[in-house]
């Protein structure tokens, strides 16, 4: 089947097979490979991804499923201009250990931090809860979010007026 998607800010078409995963797709045919493949039944979030904003575990979406809408993926946190303010802060705060887990992370905090610019410890955890991190215990991953928020809220703060962020 032709597949055609927007894929961070890129519009893709591919002729794939019914069955491919979103997750193989995008490391496999586009070979963008921050997403992380894990565990296939959707409980780990290493394969986390946005559909037209929204977060999905993309190792039980179909390709085909994402054909005509908006994917993002990891690589598209960075604006080219340096940092996404959740990767600094991931890298700030010691937000990972074997990194695994880390793309799915990101791409949930910073889904978080778009919809919530002042997310309170237990928010962040709820908010991350669909994804697994088998070495932080989490601390270090909570404190990463919360400075990705307040680095936000400093730099809209500091901000001359009429300027965006």
């Amino acid at each position: 089947m032709d597949v055609t998607m927007n894929v961070n800010g890129d519009e893709v078409t591919r002729d794939v097979e019914p069955r491919l995963l979103l997750v193989h797709f995008l490391r496999d045919e586009l070979r963008l490979t921050g997403t992380h493949w894990g565990c296939d039944t959707s409980n780990c979030g290493a394969c986390t991804v946005w559909i037209d904003q929204q977060p999905v575990k993309s190792c039980t979406t179909l390709a085909v499923m994402a054909g005509g809408h908006d994917v993002r993926t990891v690589e598209d946190l960075d604006p080219g201009t340096g940092l996404d303010p959740v990767q600094e802060g991931f890298m700030l705060e010691h937000g990972l250990q074997c990194g695994f887990c880390t793309p799915g992370m990101m791409m949930t905090a910073r889904w978080l931090l778009d919809k919530n610019p002042d997310p309170d410890e237990a928010t962040i955890r709820e908010c991350i809860s669909g994804n697994i991190c088998r070495c932080t215990g989490y601390e270090n991953i909570v404190r990463a979010v919360r400075w990705a928020a307040n680095h936000e809220a400093d730099a809209t703060a500091n901000q001359p007026e009429g300027a965006s962020a």
